[in-house]
């Protein structure tokens, strides 16, 4: 569907929206502004990294947005977010996506309805920001997950659905903070190409905020996996502790009773009277040795 949501008459630009346009009307658009076919092939793929590309007569940008709706266990760039892409001029804007974005209606409603949006540079700087913004919610409740799992490690029995939820989160953390980085080039020219005016430096600084947050949530997952497989270790290390432990016991019984087990003739003791409880006596004189040979060690 495409859409003129302002047009040079109203606001001295044009906004043009492609909402799961066809290739019709993708071809459409294309032939009017005189778009060149690579761009177009890009704009269409639904997994398209983020990008910025300069072309003779216009700049292309593919910017994604964080997906709403998503489950627990989206843990893909195509699951997380969507994509919109973006044909840049002084004259005209171009938007082009598949799904139904609120970007795009709040900036339709905060800029161009109200007449605060003077140039295509000042409505691309308010799209980016938008889609900026649509991660600092999922930032928020990453950190929140992060700080339950956390206190999960930390104060209860780490189990397996805590490591698999903590996989996911890890996941998504990292899939966003990726898509971070590769946003970087477009945030730093559209600072450029506004030669830093206020617009374009509070993009920039909502940028560094948002990368910053979830370059501290991947540092945090990272070490909290570690702190979970070190606390798992000991617990593996205890339990081989005690059995340690209980096996030095036996040991000495066992051999004991090994030596008195065996089928020879003349074995002088199996005809005392006072053998069976003087044997007895023995093995738990050799338990109670161990015990406070162990006690005083340390090891009990």
């Amino acid at each position: 569907m495409i859409q003129l949501l302002t047009s040079k008459d109203s606001t001295g630009f044009d906004w043009v929206d492609l909402s799961a346009p066809t290739d019709d009307e993708i071809r459409q658009v294309a032939k009017q502004y005189k778009l060149h076919e690579a761009s177009i092939k890009d704009c269409m793929q639904p997994d398209h990294l983020p990008k910025y590309e300069l072309f003779d007569h216009y700049t292309f940008i593919i910017f994604r947005v964080f997906a709403p709706n998503l489950g627990d266990e989206a843990d893909t760039i195509q699951e997380l977010t969507n994509k919109i892409a973006l044909f840049f001029t002084g004259d005209h804007l171009i938007t082009v996506h598949r799904a139904e974005y609120n970007v795009i209606n709040s900036v339709k409603t905060k800029r161009i309805d109200t007449g605060a949006c003077d140039s295509t540079l000042h409505l691309l700087n308010a799209l980016i920001r938008e889609s900026i913004l649509t991660f600092e919610q999922p930032g928020l409740k990453l950190s929140e997950l992060l700080d339950y799992y956390e206190e999960q490690v930390f104060l209860k029995q780490p189990n397996s659905p805590i490591l698999r939820n903590l996989y996911f989160v890890k996941r998504q953390i990292d899939v966003i903070r990726r898509l971070m980085l590769l946003s970087y080039e477009i945030v730093d020219n559209i600072d450029s190409i506004g030669q830093r005016d206020a617009y374009t430096r509070d993009l920039r600084d909502l940028y560094i905020r948002t990368q910053t947050i979830f370059d501290n949530l991947s540092e945090n997952t990272g070490q909290l996996l570690s702190v979970y497989f070190s606390i798992s270790s000991k617990r593996t290390n205890e339990i081989m502790r005690v059995l340690t432990i209980f096996s030095v016991f036996f040991m000495p019984l066992t051999f004991i009773v090994g030596i008195y087990g065996m089928n020879f003739r003349f074995m002088p003791e199996l005809e005392w009277h006072y053998g069976y409880p003087a044997a007895m006596l023995l093995m738990v004189g050799i338990s109670v040795a161990i015990y406070f040979w162990f006690k005083r060690k340390g090891w009990l």
